[in-house]
């Protein structure tokens, strides 16, 4: 997916080891509210490690004999690392689970609540990760990232997992679209499906990123011909402080978490310096706001008739890091951060890396 590598204005290669897995990786869940301490779901506070969510269910509904449509979950965890996160399920099955035991599940508390937890139910992860073979050139790349990141944010790709082993799950997703593949098993196409949609949301984050590269270094003008857009129609947008340049009839979050809305572009400006707003991209489907004017002219490059819910999608976030710690006898570089819920950490590692 060497079309996705548009990250300015960072433009460096840095060549640490990253590889997951739980002794180099932990993601652990914030849950979108306190839960209600009574109701007739039990809520699960659980830590798993080298299994996915989907797993772990599976293991916990043959357990109790039950359906994995009883549980609650509110995203899907990483199966190379360890990580925490809450599942509800009916109260009823709460004494069943006095004696559960698994050696890569744990459960750490149970809540109750009045409701099961819903698939987006969180305000975000944290996340801790070692990095491996830091030599004091790659520390210095690494905190001089950090520091740009921090100050600037940085794009909300979809990570390379979201495609598959082969990076490429995406182009199945696009057959079954295009009616040229049929599967029988709902859920995986559904799967497929939202792969493509990831895939066309990444090109069009790509594209604008380029255009934000392309303005750095060349005048309003020659970007238009270059991008192909209508005459004068970046005029003033170069001006912009932001490094990710808004464009008018861009759809706008509140940050880290709202409403659509659209925004004068001065306004919006100043608002995405502070870290108020972001700008969204699409995620092609059904009932999804589109963007106006030239935002929308670049946006329906990479939209199509795809019969799944449609949604917005961040196009830029702002990591919140929390610690950093070097071990140079060891090479090591331990990182502790925040990210909002659909941002994926491996995308920050790669963005360290200059390899996305």
């Amino acid at each position: 997916m060497s079309e996705f590598k548009y990250i300015w204005p960072l433009n460096h290669s840095n060549d640490f080891l990253f590889k997951p897995s739980p002794r180099d990786f932990s993601v652990e869940e914030v849950p979108l509210y306190e839960f209600s301490g009574s109701g007739e779901h039990l809520v699960l506070k659980v830590r798993k490690k080298n299994l996915t969510t989907w797993e772990m269910l599976d293991i916990l509904s043959n357990y109790l004999g039950i359906g994995k449509r009883e549980f609650g979950y509110a995203g899907l965890k990483d199966k190379n690392a360890v990580t925490v996160q809450y599942i509800s399920l009916p109260r009823k099955y709460e004494e069943r689970l006095a004696k559960f035991e698994h050696k890569s599940i744990k459960i750490l508390e149970s809540f109750y609540n009045s409701s099961k937890i819903r698939v987006g139910h969180l305000k975000g992860n944290r996340f801790w990760m070692r990095f491996k073979k830091v030599l004091g050139t790659q520390k210095e790349k690494i905190e001089s990232v950090l520091n740009q990141i921090e100050q600037n944010g940085m794009p909300n790709y979809f990570g390379m997992q979201r495609f598959g082993s082969s990076g490429e799950n995406y182009l199945e997703g696009k057959a079954i679209i295009e009616g040229k593949l049929k599967l029988r098993d709902k859920k995986i196409s559904r799967f497929l499906i939202s792969a493509y949609q990831s895939y066309l949301f990444n090109s069009w984050l790509a594209e604008r990123v380029k255009l934000s590269n392309l303005l750095s270094e060349f005048k309003e003008a020659e970007v238009e011909q270059i991008l192909n857009l209508p005459k004068d129609s970046l005029k003033g947008v170069k001006g912009q402080k932001n490094i990710f340049k808004l464009l008018p009839g861009d759809l706008y979050m509140h940050y880290p978490f709202g409403k659509i809305f659209y925004e004068e572009l001065e306004t919006a400006s100043e608002r995405f310096l502070q870290k108020d707003i972001s700008p969204t991209g699409l995620i092609a489907g059904k009932r999804a706001k589109l963007a106006q004017d030239l935002a929308l002219e670049i946006e329906k490059r990479y939209n199509t008739d795809i019969k799944e819910s449609g949604s917005r999608r961040y196009a830029w976030i702002f990591p919140e890091v929390n610690t950093k710690k070097y071990i140079p006898q060891n090479a090591h570089y331990e990182l502790s951060f925040y990210l909002p819920k659909g941002s994926y950490a491996t995308v920050l590692a790669d963005y360290l890396k200059g390899t996305v």
